[in-house]
């Protein structure tokens, strides 16, 4: 049975990610793991202080969560997950342990706020996933459906891990994948690598029986042309490569990632290239 986990701090951004995991879940027959993290600072494990009034009642609360949404989760099963430690380090070392296919998290974007750990914590929980990770705004209308994925395409040559995930997620849903080659430098070389990745996805594409559509564009700022596009043509859901790198700091978020994850309104799907299909 595949198995997503959901970040949950009882906001409201949490809930709409949920909501948005289950409609996934449905389509894909994967149970949800929900997971609740303790950041507080102490030595004693949740499980150890479970009979605590903080603690009895997160757990309460996400019983009436579950009880809620259960219903909806039409096939499958919630489980709990109660964490003590850093957030995003007990949410990826539990999507490792649980063997999740994603995980979904809320984010408020840059101009956003609320006062729980989920916003604050998404862009380090992608850049430390053991799977991929979908990031989605509290304000993102969403129905049952998603017709039309986003993929960009660059000269990297991490750049072709989307395609399997994108190619299962189409099947599944039955949507239309929006080829966008983006040229944004005079280097014949590079464009011949980006050249090279549209034909790798076209095969992948074909193969799969995947409908998809080809868009180039010539542009100055990939993070706009990319959000802009989205905005105009109706695009349900971006999938990105993280750009991961490492630094003398450790892990962070290329550029393009970064800003996509915080200035999109529509949902994100980041995938790892050291992730396997």
């Amino acid at each position: 049975m595949k198995a997503f986990l959901v970040a949950n701090d009882f906001s409201k951004n949490a809930e709409h990610a949920l909501e948005y995991a289950i409609m996934f879940a449905n389509k894909m027959d994967a149970d949800i793991h929900l997971i609740w993290v303790d950041n507080t600072v102490s030595e004693e494990s949740i499980i150890d202080t479970i009979e605590r009034d903080l603690q009895r009642e997160i757990k309460k609360q996400s019983e009436v969560l579950v009880k809620k949404y259960q219903p909806q989760l039409k096939n499958n099963k919630f489980k709990l997950l109660f964490r003590k430690g850093k957030v995003y380090q007990e949410i990826t070392k539990a999507a490792a342990q649980i063997g999740a296919e994603m995980i979904f998290t809320g984010t408020h974007g840059v101009s956003g706020y609320e006062q729980y750990w989920i916003g604050s914590n998404a862009n380090r929980i992608v850049t430390q996933a053991p799977c991929p990770v979908v990031t989605i705004r509290r304000d993102y209308p969403f129905n049952e459906k998603i017709k039309n994925i986003l993929l960009p395409l660059d000269s990297s040559l991490e750049t072709k891990f989307k395609l399997p995930y994108a190619c299962n997620i189409a099947r599944q849903f039955g949507a239309n994948v929006h080829l966008l080659i983006i040229y944004n430098t005079p280097l014949k070389i590079v464009r011949r690598r980006i050249d090279s990745v549209y034909e790798d996805a076209v095969k992948c594409m074909k193969k799969q029986k995947v409908e998809f559509t080809k868009i180039t564009l010539e542009v100055d700022n990939v993070v706009s042309a990319i959000i802009d596009y989205s905005n105009d043509n109706d695009i349900d859901l971006i999938m990105i490569m993280t750009d991961q790198g490492t630094t003398t700091g450790g892990k962070f978020l290329g550029p393009y990632a970064q800003q996509l994850i915080n200035n999109s309104f529509i949902p994100v799907m980041s995938v790892r290239a050291k992730q396997n299909f």
